[in-house]
């Protein structure tokens, strides 16, 4: 399922850290898409060692043992966080390519973050 660019725009620009206001629904539910496939430590693990690699990306193959999950398994994985939008992916010959997205990552980490002075200094 890909995404449209106008869905990895909003996702770029979702939501005000939660302390700062109340979240509408909409935003709720996307961004508890992210953190429910954050929340699984299989993909947590997939995504951290997507992360560390050297150049930023890894086959899909290269995942298998050190994750210790089967192939089918690992396959599941990613896409769900293909899904959540936490990895792109690029099919090169039979292999599919994984790195992080790390708008969709700084989306979920900035709704987390405290409120600053600034966004607290609002007028009523």
């Amino acid at each position: 399922m890909a995404k449209t660019t106008a869905v990895a725009l909003e996702e770029q620009a979702c939501c005000a850290p939660l302390l700062a206001a109340p979240l509408a629904e909409r935003d709720a539910e996307e961004l508890a898409g992210g953190f429910h496939a954050l929340a699984d430590p299989a993909r947590l693990r997939l995504l951290s060692l997507i992360a560390a690699q050297p150049g930023g990306e890894v086959c899909a193959c290269e995942l298998v043992e050190p994750l210790g999950k089967s192939q089918p398994t690992v396959s599941h994985h990613l896409k769900v966080l293909y899904e959540a939008g936490l990895v792109d992916r690029e099919k090169r010959g039979t292999w599919v390519w994984y790195r992080v997205a790390p708008e969709r990552l700084a989306s979920l980490r900035g709704v987390l973050s405290p409120v600053t002075a600034e966004r607290q200094e609002s007028p009523r």
